[in-house]
């Protein structure tokens, strides 16, 4: 049956009224309902989480400026807030394949200063957030998808309707169905994070980026380690650009030191890549292997694993984030720092922002319309000037690996020890990740060393502890446009990269049964919703749609 089918069947959905609906509960969500209960305590605020809990779907480790967190919190230690790891040092490596070379302090470029920023686990710090925010009278509604966008008869937002539970693979109610309900609000916020479902549906709805760059993504791939004591260093920062790379494909790696003789670790990959060939999940594995990596982790047990696509987050394409009846934040919008690899800082503020746009407009007794004190707010905020400090870091390497790397030192060392903090020239993209595939035809295969099963895994084992998990008898939430493009256009053309760019084996090109020649074979109970997928595809054919509530990776414990 189809939706409205459903709808009409079963209908009209329950529906519940507030002041603000918020949708995700990241940094970027749950601050904006603290700060707007701080501001406006008789606010009626709920916030919906497509996750188990609060903090499911983030995975452990990162390095977090705690300027946002200052301001929402002043006196978050007394409250006992997760940053407890203070940063002891960093370094910076250029890596070829079997060695590398350390940045003298000196010389490191200011994005990559750490100083004063906390080790931690982000997971830990959303459920702390949550548990807050909460505490203000705020409510969290856990397992709960926001699946459809509602609009008024004028077109304006005016809520979200969660999913309906318990339709099977058929499209048919089962047993257990449960008509999705519909959380109403005078505006909705929405905190997906990076390319978010509902969230690109807005951006196209009210041409949003009309007038803005092209957004470009990376993929980053994390992994939990548990090290030896005698390996521990709390706080330590590593960096590393260089190898695996190939040519002049953008990316790099991190590793970081938590407490309690814990280690978390990653790669990051621009997904403008133009080899088809190329794996990010492999290129991570083999990265691990090398002396400089090798050095932190061998001997320890690697306890978590996650993926997870991330906004470049150059102002020149940041959308409009405001419309009528709600607003984006965080990497919903596409606030993210790419050059300190930082995020969290990013989404806490723009969500104060939000709401402090969102109080006086209560107060004033408005509804259903522009939130413009939010992106004014934002032109003058110290976020907007540190984004447009390092507005340039991604599109440079665009130029090549060698120009990347020289105007990052010209822009973030030399021009800072100058007294110029932003730079004068300001670059430009127009062209989408999914279009920088070259045909396989005219790449060289990238042929990958076997996991070992101590140091480097493959990818079933890596998604069996992201504890990932979907009711199986649903409809997939990875859907094609067209059934026959995977086979006629991506494997006979591009050597089918959706089997290569998904770290979650997701999808599989297998022999057809009885027949010849091959087919996609879906297997959407892995996925971990990095959304990858649905940046990546050469032809724009895959579509990410929101699963079941509660479904996906399970990163709470790790």
């Amino acid at each position: 049956m189809k939706p409205s089918e459903i709808l009409a069947q079963f209908g009209p959905r329950e529906s519940m009224e507030y002041d603000v609906v918020i949708v995700g509960s990241g940094p970027a969500g749950l601050a904006t309902a603290i700060r707007l209960k701080q501001i406006r305590p008789d606010a009626n605020v709920v916030v919906l989480e497509k996750g188990s809990e609060p903090g499911a779907h983030i995975l452990s480790g990162a390095v977090m400026d705690p300027r946002a967190m200052d301001e929402l919190f002043p006196n978050w230690k007394e409250l006992g807030a997760p940053l407890s790891q203070a940063v002891s040092g960093d370094d910076v490596l250029f890596m070829t394949e079997t060695g590398s070379t350390r940045t003298p302090d000196w010389l490191v470029p200011r994005n990559f200063h750490n100083h004063g920023c906390y080790v931690l686990s982000l997971s830990d710090v959303v459920k702390w957030m949550a548990q807050q925010a909460e505490s203000l009278g705020v409510e969290i509604f856990p397992g709960f998808a926001a699946a459809e966008v509602l609009y008024d008869e004028q077109g304006r937002v005016k809520g979200v309707a969660t999913g309906n539970m318990g339709i099977g693979k058929d499209g048919e109610p089962g047993d257990n169905f449960q008509l999705g309900m519909e959380l109403l609000g005078k505006y909705t916020v929405f905190s997906e994070g990076a390319r978010g479902h509902l969230g690109k549906q807005l951006l196209s709805k009210f041409k949003l980026t009309e007038g803005k760059d092209t957004q470009t993504y990376a993929i980053g791939i994390k992994e939990l380690w548990e090290i030896p004591a005698d390996k521990a260093q709390p706080g330590k920062v590593v960096h590393t650009a260089g190898w695996p790379m190939e040519g002049d494909t953008f990316g790099g790696g991190f590793l970081y030191h938590l407490a309690d003789n814990k280690v978390t670790l990653g790669f990051v990959i621009g997904l403008d890549y133009d080899n088809p060939y190329l794996s990010p999940f492999e290129e991570m594995q083999r990265w691990k292997a090398h002396p400089a990596i090798r050095a932190h982790i061998e001997g320890g047990k690697r306890i978590g694993y996650g993926a997870r696509a991330i906004n470049n987050g150059t102002p020149q394409a940041l959308p409009k984030t405001v419309f009528p009846g709600g607003a984006l934040v965080g990497c919903d919008a596409g606030y993210l720092n790419a050059a300190r690899i930082k995020g969290s800082h990013a989404a806490i503020k723009s969500g104060m922002l939000c709401a402090e746009a969102l109080a006086p407009a209560l107060d004033a007794g408005r509804a259903q319309d522009e939130l413009t004190a939010y992106p004014e707010a934002f032109e003058k905020s110290w976020l907007n000037e540190e984004l447009q400090q390092t507005r340039n870091f991604k599109l440079w390497f665009k130029k090549g690996k060698m120009t990347g790397q020289l105007m990052t030192g010209i822009e973030q060392w030399l021009l800072p020890k100058l007294g110029v903090s932003s730079p004068p020239w300001t670059l430009h993209n127009h062209k989408a990740d999914n279009v920088s595939l070259r045909p396989a035809a005219e790449c060289k295969p990238i042929v990958y060393p076997k996991p070992d099963g101590k140091l480097t895994f493959d990818r079933l084992s890596s998604v069996f502890i992201s504890n990932t998990n979907h009711e199986e008898n649903q409809p997939a939430h990875l859907t094609l446009k067209n059934d026959s493009v995977p086979v006629q256009v991506n494997l006979a053309k591009f050597a089918g990269p959706e089997s290569r760019y998904c770290p979650a084996g997701v999808y599989e090109f297998v022999p057809v049964e009885g027949g010849s020649g091959q087919r996609l074979q879906i297997n959407a109970q892995n996925c971990v919703h990095c959304k990858t997928c649905d940046i990546k595809d050469p032809t724009q054919n895959i579509v990410w749609v929101t699963p079941e509530g509660g479904g996906g990776p399970n990163y709470t414990g790790t």
